[in-house]
């Protein structure tokens, strides 16, 4: 096993930097380690005074009291930094998921829901309840350009998780936002989003729907929006769906619907966490590329994600 303290001394250096860095943005919530230390495969995220730690799985072979030991001086040593309680230190080991398990309940180690704020705005989040934590870091400046687009705008959030572009593109001065996921818990957590910012809840719509179906529908009906933010699962097969997606098989339908409910001009951010995703071809000349500016500097994997501005002609 490796000496902790060299990653004791690369956390406590990255802190310093990136606590720097945060205040000059006005984030509570950023990521100070990703995998520095070849030795030391965790992530770890800071929200507002907590730490949220993730175990990376290597396939590493050691014992279970040899893996529980590493595992604790890692938590102990985030404290000590940090200069919080090691209760402060939530850790989770994240694995590859199938379907949306990531977004299920977790059992064993929970934690109160709490606020942090990004530029400007006030999230809630809750590091131990669920695998994600209900804000997803490496979007930030992807929702800071929604919010610089938004302003008279009538907007649309597919697969929305907890609503935070839409709160973004409210914040903005969207007319309308339509915040639109199959799962009721994380409806009411964008509604939560939204009062906690003091928006006004008649012009921002919430629907509770697959969003195969929320397409198909909406093609049908008159409604056409400016401004459409899209950032599905890699895979899903909830039981809240009719069938199963598999973003690589089914993007090019998806995003020619999404297409089809933009005005002329309209914009559309199309996002996605799939290391090996590749656009089809016919897709390409009417995109832009922009997922290098739309990964966070403090996140060291610029390939988190992939992301696509599309115009409507």
């Amino acid at each position: 096993m490796a000496d902790i303290a060299s990653f004791r001394n690369r956390l406590a250096k990255n802190v310093k930097h990136w606590g720097k860095w945060a205040r000059r943005q006005g984030i509570t919530c950023y990521r100070v380690y990703d995998k520095d230390v070849p030795e030391f495969p965790v992530i770890v995220d800071f929200y507002e005074g907590r730490i949220h730690l993730q175990e990376v799985a290597t396939g590493w072979m050691e014992s279970d009291e040899d893996h529980a030991a590493w595992l604790e001086d890692i938590r102990n040593a985030c404290a000590t930094v940090f200069d919080i309680a090691e209760t402060s230190v939530v850790l989770k080991l994240r694995q590859r998921q199938k379907g949306l398990q990531q977004y299920e309940k977790l059992e064993g180690e929970l934690s109160e829901d709490f606020v942090v704020e990004e530029s400007g705005l006030k999230f809630w989040v809750n590091l131990g309840a669920y695998l994600d934590t209900g804000l997803f870091l490496d979007h930030r400046n992807t929702r800071k350009r929604v919010m610089e687009e938004a302003k008279g705008k009538r907007f649309l959030n597919l697969f929305s998780y907890t609503g935070s572009f839409s709160v973004y593109a409210a914040a903005g001065g969207a007319t309308h936002t339509t915040t639109v996921d199959m799962s009721n818990t994380y409806l009411e957590w964008a509604e939560r989003n939204f009062a906690l910012n003091g928006m006004d809840p008649i012009r921002h719509q919430r629907v509770r729907a697959d969003v195969f179906e929320f397409l198909s529908d909406a093609l049908s009906e008159t409604i056409r929006y400016d401004l459409i933010v899209m950032d599905p699962p890699s895979f899903s097969n909830s039981k809240k769906m009719n069938g199963i997606l598999d973003i690589q098989r089914d993007h090019s339908w998806l995003l020619e619907s999404v297409l089809g409910l933009l005005k002329p001009g309209g914009v559309l951010y199309f996002s996605n966490n799939l290391r090996t995703f590749t656009l089809d071809d016919w897709l390409k000349p009417m995109c832009t590329d922009v997922s290098k500016e739309s990964v966070p500097e403090d996140f060291r994997n610029r390939k988190i994600h992939q992301c696509f501005r599309f115009v409507k002609p």
